[in-house]
């Protein structure tokens, strides 16, 4: 489970964040989280409510804002949205890394992010 090692680094970074600013407690942390990383929102915010017990950071929200992937094709200049892998199938949609419009390798423009974006805190 990766969402774990990412919770992890996002707490390190915002209780040092938070040791630097003096604050006293902080009360949400806004994460932005790309199509392309796979990580699942429910267990990391799970992971995160676990480890922040007994740290300024208890109780606070972690807010998720989900980032859409963009891919550029060099072989046909195709840049917009990914194909997806099992459109039809009814589960959950899964980008490749495939060009719509011509099938070839496309390259990731946006989609791996996954970065704090914000932090509330009070001192």
């Amino acid at each position: 489970m990766h969402e774990l090692s990412i919770a992890s680094g996002i707490v390190e970074s915002v209780l040092e964040f938070a040791e630097t600013h003096h604050a006293s407690r902080v009360v949400e942390v806004r994460v932005a989280i790309g199509e392309l990383t796979c990580v699942a929102e429910e267990p990391l915010k799970f992971c995160y409510e676990a480890i922040t017990k007994d740290t300024p950071l208890e109780g606070s929200t972690m807010t998720i804002e989900h980032m859409d992937a963009t891919v550029h094709c060099p072989h046909c200049s195709y840049q917009g949205t990914p194909k997806y892998w099992d459109e039809d199938a009814g589960g959950p949609q899964v980008a490749t890394l495939q060009c719509p419009t011509c099938g070839k390798a496309v390259e990731a423009v946006t989609g791996h992010e996954c970065a704090i974006k914000g932090i509330k805190y009070v001192t």
